[in-house]
């Protein structure tokens, strides 16, 4: 089944202050990931602080971390971007990386009530990272942020 195209169009302004956390194991794909994700926070009228990590492994830690810590500043995060890529390889160390990666994100994001948008590609090659990362193409960093403020306007309706 071919995965679906983002639809494109204006975007819905939104206040919020978003974390975006990428993972930079291939960096040029980290690139293009974090290019969309900024040009859709940038678009909604988000402001946002971006942290590096190694790897996708790092990401749940990392995003942990870093909300706990602002909210006990008086600064919390709205809203989380999680951007990263796993490549298949010859070993079993992609089913670890991207199952746990994705169970922590979920986890943390259930747990702390965080929006949160999971940008992180598994994928069989580089050309299927760079297709799906590409703006021009996929643009699923753009998508993971998109996510997350969606998710963030579900949760002010919630809230009331």
């Amino acid at each position: 089944m071919a995965e679906q195209q983002r639809p494109r169009g204006a975007v819905e302004p939104t206040r919020a202050h978003v974390l975006v956390v990428e993972a930079r194991f291939y960096d040029p794909i980290a690139d293009e990931l974090l290019s969309g994700a900024v040009a859709l926070l940038d678009a909604a009228g988000a402001t946002y602080d971006v942290v590096t990590v190694p790897g996708a492994l790092e990401l749940p830690t990392a995003i942990a971390l870093l909300v706990e810590g602002a909210a006990a500043k008086g600064a919390p995060y709205d809203a989380a971007v999680a951007l990263g890529c796993v490549i298949r390889g010859e070993t079993t160390h992609y089913e670890i990386v991207s199952e746990q990666s994705a169970r922590g994100l979920m986890d943390l994001s259930v747990a702390l009530r965080l929006p949160l948008g999971n940008g992180v590609l598994t994928v069989e090659n580089e050309a299927q990272a760079f297709a799906r990362a590409r703006v021009a193409e996929m643009d699923k960093g753009g998508g993971a942020a998109e996510a997350a403020l969606t998710l963030l306007r579900l949760k002010r309706r919630a809230e009331g």
